[in-house]
């Protein structure tokens, strides 16, 4: 009885009163016509009953929040797995969900970056380099031994002012010498320095040569330095130039500082690493001059939408005044088509006329008001009445006008522009994660990385890369991980949730699936039977709702489900192992 599902008088919808043994740790296709029960038996009765029974499994607080589930019409079901049901109706819709994140990928991508990955300058695109006391001991010890050497602390880099101040402070300290603009000075020398000029001041904390006793001494050296120049220490090596070491993430010549790399910080779903503008989304809904204006070929009067133009013929509203008399000003004529009127008079229409005040007559019953401000744009009237109206319907009716358009500040990649800075490679997590599945997979593969850096991401690249495999398994290697999920297919969603699973390396479940051929190619169908029968192989129960030949072909066995529909189905035509 442990490796069969006997079903016992299942009368769920059209279903006649059936009784059934279904072999577990099998491929099982259940075909039939459409509408003759296949999914009743499947979905509404097999994998209802084993979801109930989960339900009823958990204590009294957790199924007060669940709600009691209604018993299937079957009388019994003996032999039942824990049922995952795989459909194609289980995409999120919601903007943040991406193929990256519903497959976990992403979380695995985010952990590489923030554990390899190498941060440049967004400004300058410098590499910014964090090392620690003993790794610039060890860069340094490198050099050839007898190599003379400078400790410098760099406490004043390209900026304007005298300084006096501080070379009576550094004399105090107990400092001897430093060095100004590449010229070295005694502190007990007159130095007067042109405070409208830009300078740069080392302090020579110590002059060395490299031998192999000499690290504790540079150490205290080194730290000193750090101490007096904000974490940063420049090494001069006489002769053969000089190097700047930092002990923060920090570009030096920019002054941007970044944070210890977290996986967090490469989340767009967590204030840490989502854009500020838009919040991590990617997009920003936005005024569509093509939507104010969908018809290029009539006049102001009747072509711009949203503002008041349709009225305008009928009498004297204050759009029709505001045009008119923006025309006069600019010396336009309004009554051309839209198309035909000047781009930059356009522009003053949409966007406004910014500090140019515009002379303005508008005549009621009440009579006539003059009066002389610049023009705000239909745009920018717009944006602002969206963002201030308290009505959910006129909220509605400028949505009407709107569309999703790219955002400013991280152009779509949902991620603060420092957070985009970061590299593994030569690419950021952005440019990799929109990247087709089995370029990704190939770049992965093909990274140089340093002895160190192998060593950290060994696990991380081993479970990235068997994951992505999985999809590349069930056809989806065209899709980038940064593709919003809820534009995907159903039948996409089905095999990224299968390529999941699998992932996940259950045993013992029963998992029911709902036509995952659907859409496919004869190529990618093989893939996909592949990916079941490997499913399958870990010891799990397939249930496939199917009427692919192939499918039934690679089956363990089939159950046909008929002979008719409706109320002319609902009974076991045939079932046959393969």
């Amino acid at each position: 009885m442990n490796d069969k599902i006997i079903i016992k008088h299942a009368k769920e919808h059209n279903l006649k009163n059936i009784n059934l043994e279904i072999p577990k740790d099998k491929l099982v296709v259940i075909t039939g016509l459409s509408g003759s029960g296949k999914s009743s038996l499947a979905f509404d009765t097999i994998y209802a009953e084993g979801q109930r029974r989960y339900v009823e499994s958990l204590s009294s607080y957790a199924r007060q929040f669940l709600g009691m589930m209604e018993k299937p019409n079957v009388e019994a079901i003996e032999g039942l797995s824990p049922a995952i049901s795989i459909d194609q109706k289980t995409t999120s819709k919601n903007p943040r969900s991406t193929v990256g994140t519903v497959t976990e990928i992403y979380d695995y991508i985010r952990l590489l970056y923030a554990r390899i990955g190498v941060p440049y300058c967004p400004n300058c695109g410098k590499k910014i380099e964090k090392q620690t006391i003993d790794q610039i001991i060890d860069t340094v010890m490198e050099y050839k031994e007898g190599t003379k050497i400078q400790i410098l602390a760099p406490v004043v880099r390209a900026k304007k002012g005298e300084y006096t101040k501080l070379f009576e402070n550094l004399q105090k300290e107990g400092f001897v010498r430093v060095r100004i603009d590449g010229e070295m000075y005694e502190l007990t020398d007159d130095i007067a320095l042109d405070r409208k000029k830009k300078h740069s001041i080392d302090i020579v904390v110590d002059r060395l040569v490299i031998k192999p006793d000499m690290r504790n001494r540079l150490a205290e050296s080194i730290e000193t330095a750090m101490v007096h120049a904000e974490n940063l220490v420049k090494v001069d090596f006489v002769g053969e130039g000089e190097k700047l070491f930092s002990g923060n993430y920090a570009c030096p010549d920019c002054n941007i500082s970044f944070e210890e790399l977290t996986p967090r910080m490469f989340s767009f779903n967590n204030p840490m690493g989502a854009c500020p503008e838009c919040t991590g989304i990617g997009y920003l809904m936005r005024m569509d001059e093509d939507l104010i204006i969908p018809d290029k070929n009539k006049t102001l009067y009747d072509g711009v939408k949203a503002f008041g133009s349709s009225t305008m013929k009928r009498g004297d509203t204050m759009a029709k005044m505001y045009f008119e008399s923006i025309a006069k000003h600019y010396g336009v004529d309004i009554q051309k088509p839209i198309k035909k009127l000047p781009r930059e008079f356009l522009g003053k229409i949409l966007y406004g006329t910014g500090n140019e005040e515009i002379d303005f007559e508008y005549t009621s019953p009440s009579g006539t008001r003059k009066f002389t401000t610049p023009f705000e744009g239909v745009i920018p009237t717009l944006d602002r009445r969206y963002r201030e109206t308290k009505s959910e319907g006129m909220r509605h009716f400028y949505e009407m006008y709107m569309s999703d358009r790219p955002c400013n500040s991280c152009h779509g990649a949902r991620l603060k522009k420092e957070v985009l800075s970061v590299k593994v490679g030569d690419k950021n997590i952005n440019e990799l994660t929109d990247m087709p599945i089995r370029k990704i997979k190939n770049y992965l593969e093909n990274l140089v990385l340093s002895k160190k850096d192998k060593m950290i991401a060994e696990l991380i690249f081993r479970e990235l890369k068997m994951r992505l495999q999985f999809l590349i398994d069930v056809g989806l290697e065209y899709l980038t991980l940064s593709r919003s999920s809820g534009t995907l297919s159903g039948g996409e969603a089905q095999r990224i949730r299968l390529a999941t699973q699998i992932g996940s390396g259950l045993s013992g479940v029963l998992y029911i699936l709902d036509e995952p051929s659907i859409g496919l190619h004869q190529r990618d169908n093989d893939k996909l039977l592949e990916t079941l029968k490997k499913l399958r192989d870990l010891g799990n129960t397939l249930i496939v709702v199917e009427h692919d030949e192939d499918t039934m072909y690679a089956a363990d066995q089939i159950i046909d489900i008929g002979p008719g529909a409706g109320r002319y189905g609902g009974n076991v035509v045939a079932q046959r192992n393969c």
